[in-house]
């Protein structure tokens, strides 16, 4: 997969506002409210990227959670970040619902 270019990540980013450029990776930080919760969540994504076949870096603060997603393979964000931050945004809005 081919690395995006920085007006393919910013048009993106639009339809993903929870999400920040940052370097070669786009990332999201979520509150969690708890430990607990934290680890609930980070086995969600991991049950979620397992299916994709991508993972993301995963950084656990207590009650937050950073993901940071980039494809090590091309260098850069490719279509595959994009597919995998919505996923998750998705398991987000289950969870809040």
């Amino acid at each position: 997969m081919s690395r995006l270019t920085r007006e393919e990540i910013l048009a993106r980013l639009e339809k993903l506002p929870d999400w920040h450029h940052r370097g070669n990776a786009i990332e999201r930080q979520f509150d969690c409210e708890t430990f607990d919760g934290s680890m609930k969540f980070v086995n969600a994504v991991a049950a979620a990227a397992n299916a994709a076949d991508h993972h993301p870096d995963i950084t656990i603060c207590w009650n937050r959670v950073t993901l940071t997603l980039s494809s090590h393979d091309a260098d850069g964000i490719t279509e595959r970040d994009f597919k995998l931050a919505a996923t998750v945004d998705t398991l987000v809005s289950k969870r809040s619902a």
